[in-house]
C-alpha cells in the first residue's frame, strides 16, 4: 500500500514500537523517532484540563501522545508536513486509541490551519541549526528536522502569536547557542519569555538545552528554573527518574 510516495508496508516492516507509559506507545523509524529533548518539552509544557494545545511539528507524534495519555487536555492538535512522519503518527494515535487530531499541513500556512487563532498552549522541538549552519544531513528528512529549511525560528514566533489566544503559551527547546535569538524574536512577535530552564548532561558540564515559555501579551518578568541535572554519581538523577517515572522503555 502506497500513499503519497510512502510504502506503508516498508515502513512497518522497518520500524518498531516504543512504550511511552500512561496506556501510550508510539511507532517510530530511523527516520522520524524521540529523543530526551522530546520528552523534556512534553514535561515542561504540561497542558491543563482545559487547555486546547498544538504540537508544531509533531515528527511521529510523541509529544500528542505523552499529553493525552498524562494530562488528557480538552484538545489536541498535532501539525506535521513530512508525509512518512504522518503516517507515522497516525498508526500510533489510532493504536493507542486517542483522539488527537492530525494536521497535515505546513506550520507557516498558520492562518489556514488555525483561523480561529483559538490556542492556549503550543510545543515545538525546532530545528536547532539556524539557516546556513552546521553540515547537512544527505537525508532530507534528518535535513528538515535539524536545519530550518522549513521552519525558521521567526516563522515559528509569527505562527504562534497569530494561532495563540492573548495569555497562550509556546513552549520550546532549543541550543544554548539560540538562547539570545531565541529571546530576541519571541519579544518581537509579542511572545514574552516567562519562564527558563538549562538542562546538562551532569553537573560539571556546560548546559546543552533550554526550555522556554514564552506568553503572548505576557509582562515583562523572566523565572529561571533550577538547572536540571541528567545525570548524578553516573546514575540517572533523582529528578529524571520522577520525569521519566511511568516510561516503560527508560
Amino acid at each position: 500500500m502506497c500513499e503519497n510516495g510512502i510504502n506503508t508496508e516498508n515502513i512497518l516492516q522497518n520500524g518498531k514500537w516504543e512504550r511511552l507509559g500512561f496506556g501510550a506507545k508510539v511507532f517510530v523509524t530511523r527516520e522520524h523517532r524521540f529523543n530526551t529533548d522530546t520528552i523534556l518539552l512534553s514535561h515542561f509544557a504540561s497542558p491543563n484540563k482545559n487547555d486546547v494545545c498544538a504540537d508544531f511539528g509533531t515528527g511521529c507524534g510523541t509529544i500528542p501522545l505523552i499529553w493525552k495519555g498524562k494530562y488528557n487536555p480538552k484538545k489536541i492538535y498535532a501539525v506535521e508536513v513530512q508525509s512518512q512522519a504522518q503516517l507515522q503518527a497516525e498508526i500510533s494515535f489510532k493504536e493507542c486509541g486517542f483522539d488527537i487530531e492530525l494536521i497535515k499541513g505546513d506550520i507557516r500556512d498558520y492562518k489556514k490551519l488555525f483561523p480561529e487563532q483559538n490556542l492556549d498552549l503550543i510545543a515545538c522541538n525546532p530545528p536547532y541549526k539556524a539557516q546556513g549552519a552546521g553540515i547537512k544531513n544527505e537525508d532530507t528528512k534528518m535535513t528538515i528536522a535539524r536545519h530550518e529549511e522549513l521552519l525558521t525560528m521567526e516563522e515559528l514566533a509569527e505562527s504562534a502569536r497569530f494561532c495563540l489566544k492573548f495569555g497562550g503559551n509556546l513552549c520550546i527547546c532549543q541550543r544554548p547557542e539560540r538562547l539570545t535569538d531565541a529571546m530576541n524574536i519571541m519579544r518581537k512577535y509579542d511572545l514574552e519569555p516567562k519562564v527558563l530552564r538549562l538542562v546538562q548532561g551532569r553537573s560539571d558540564k556546560a548546559p546543552s538545552l533550554f526550555l522556554l515559555k514564552c506568553r503572548r501579551g505576557g509582562k515583562p518578568g523572566l523565572q529561571i528554573l533550577p538547572t536540571l541535572i541528567l545525570e548524578e554519581n553516573g546514575e540517572v538523577s533523582k529528578e529524571m527518574i520522577e520525569i521519566y517515572g511511568d516510561y516503560k522503555n527508560y
